[in-house]
């Protein structure tokens, strides 16, 4: 569980997105979109992971989101706002009937059907001529309005619904996830309903999943099939890994150190997917509380002064 208080997490949030407002130049603005957009969709991967389960089908509601978004103001010429929430809530119901069929699974066996479906939906996008097939959707602009301030907006959507995990994560449902994932049989022996906590669970991550894959498709004006492939949920796994599953707080610095590093990476010719790669395996090897987890190990430790006047005291007694 996240130690962060509510204050900490308002303050730290109000910061981040009072700091968008300076932002002008467009590269440093595409950077802080892709990280805002990023951390949501890590958080959402991470808060399946509180059951216990590794939810690659992440990467086919975030796609579910942009697409919805995306023809709902191209196709339909909905208002930008309910556009992006019509992209959740689509990939929540998608999500609830998929859960339906696939979270009496677990493990492995609960991972590859969340690739599978996928892409299976990724797919579908190509084959619909509606939806611009291969060559994808073009012209997904925000209000003018809008246009010059999108940093801003985009983070303080994240923002927001990070913050929501985080309250969902402290409340007495968050607390039920994590005694599912510590022992599922004993919580149902207390009379819980496993199926239905993690459907509830599976819903409110894809939720955010969809708002991120509007999102994206906001930002970047133009999506395409290519964009929705099983690596969306690899990149945000190794966000996850990286920064530390622990708690909320492991994402998001996960996804600043990767983004900023894979950004650098790609000018050097596009390696950015052996980066990722390499840097869950190293994660996973060296870091395996990530860097938050290593940082709280570093600040509980006691200093060697204060060793060893506690050993002097032990010995004069």
């Amino acid at each position: 569980m996240d130690d962060l208080k509510l204050p900490h997490w308002l303050a730290g949030i109000t910061l981040a997105v009072a700091a968008t407002l300076f932002v002008r130049d467009p590269y440093i603005a595409s950077v802080v979109n892709l990280i805002a957009v990023a951390a949501l969709t890590a958080v959402s991967l991470r808060f399946v992971m509180l059951i216990g389960e590794l939810n690659f089908a992440t990467a086919a509601f975030f796609g579910i989101g942009a697409y919805s978004a995306g023809a709902a103001t191209t196709i339909l010429g909905w208002p930008f706002l309910v556009a992006l929430a019509l992209g959740g809530l689509l990939a929540c119901a998608c999500s609830i009937i998929f859960g339906l069929v696939t979270l009496r699974n677990r493990g492995p066996y609960f991972m590859l059907i969340g690739f599978a479906f996928t892409e299976a939906v990724r797919i579908l996008y190509s084959k619909s001529d509606t939806l611009g097939g291969t060559s994808g959707m073009i012209g997904i602009f925000p209000p003018v309005a809008l246009d010059a301030w999108m940093p801003t907006v985009v983070m303080a959507i994240s923002g927001v619904l990070i913050l929501a995990f985080h309250i969902i994560e402290r409340s007495d449902f968050g607390r039920i996830l994590v005694a599912i994932r510590e022992n599922e049989n004993i919580a149902r022996s207390v009379g819980l309903n496993i199926l239905v906590c993690k459907i509830a669970c599976f819903a409110i991550a894809s939720f955010a999943a969809g708002i991120a894959g509007g999102l994206h498709a906001f930002v970047n004006n133009v999506i395409s099939p290519g964009d929705f492939s099983f690596l969306v949920a690899a990149f945000a796994l190794a966000y996850v890994k990286v920064g530390g599953e622990d708690s909320i707080v492991g994402p998001l610095v996960g996804t600043v150190l990767l983004v900023v590093l894979g950004s650098y990476a790609l000018g050097l010719g596009g390696q950015e997917h052996i980066f990722y790669g390499a840097s869950i395996v190293l994660a996973v090897l060296l870091l395996p509380k990530g860097i938050v987890g290593l940082y709280r190990r570093l600040a509980t430790r006691p200093r060697l002064p204060q060793l060893a006047r506690k050993e002097g005291q032990y010995a004069n007694r």
